[in-house]
């Protein structure tokens, strides 16, 4: 017992010590390459601690091994892009001008429920409110917002609405179309009418199947993102806009 208890304080020192050359850095702040190795030392320094008749160094070797290893990867990463994009990747736009980005989403072997999951974690829901959506080498998503010429306005009707007493409305963009299919319960919750869809389908020359992403707000306005089209908006007629 004592020797297990030993093994692992020494153990714990030896990790501890590495980690802390590694650099500060979070689990979703590291590179793919950084995050491999972390993974291997975390099973490595397992091995001699569960077993007292694995002798110490067969944990300690390996580990200062993968540190040295760490080490001399990002000091070649730093003189080098190509090694550097090698090991980390290059960052990859996922939304652009022309809405998502489908050919960029299948590279990273994505769908649109992974994008909308990291879209909102970002702190934004509404796909027609951003210009540009980058995932960095370390897996984090950066928006980038359009601009709107119709803040002023807008600014100028919220002083309006807040002098007669009226707070303006937020709206919640709902999901009706995800990878070409119907979304049926929020097309039930939103009132919207299939015919509405292909109408707006129609006059675009666009099938169901082509559109990778489809919501509605609880003002009739549509956002519409095509696998290889550009994103649009238009007007649909709903009759549960106040059902959520």
């Amino acid at each position: 017992m004592f020797v297990v208890f030993l093994k692992s304080i020494i153990t714990f020192a030896v990790v501890f010590f590495v980690i802390r050359l590694m650099g500060k850095r979070q689990i979703g702040e590291m590179q793919p390459f950084e995050l491999v190795i972390t993974l291997i030392i975390a099973e490595v320094a397992c091995i001699p601690m569960n077993d007292p008749y694995i002798p110490l160094y067969y944990g300690i070797v390996p580990i200062l091994t993968l540190a040295t290893l760490h080490i001399l990867l990002s000091l070649w990463s730093r003189k080098s892009l190509r090694v550097r994009k090698i090991l980390s990747g290059s960052s990859v736009v996922v939304i652009d001008k022309d809405g998502i980005n489908y050919e960029n989403m299948k590279r990273m072997n994505m769908n649109i429920d992974d994008l909308i999951e990291a879209v909102r974690t970002a702190g934004y829901v509404d796909f027609s409110q951003i210009a540009y959506a980058i995932f960095e080498t370390n897996g984090k998503l950066v928006v980038v917002e359009k601009e709107q010429p119709q803040q002023q306005q807008s600014q100028s009707g919220e002083q309006n609405g807040n002098e007669s007493g009226e707070q303006p409305q937020t709206l919640l963009p709902l999901e009706l179309v995800v990878d070409g299919k119907y979304i049926e319960e929020n097309m039930r919750l939103a009132g919207a009418d299939r015919s509405e869809i292909e109408r707006v389908l129609s006059d675009n020359k666009l099938k169901l199947k082509d559109i990778l992403y489809a919501d509605v707000r609880q003002d009739g306005n549509a956002y519409f993102s095509p696998k290889r089209k550009s994103a649009f908006c238009e007007s649909i007629a709903i009759s549960g806009g106040q059902s959520w």
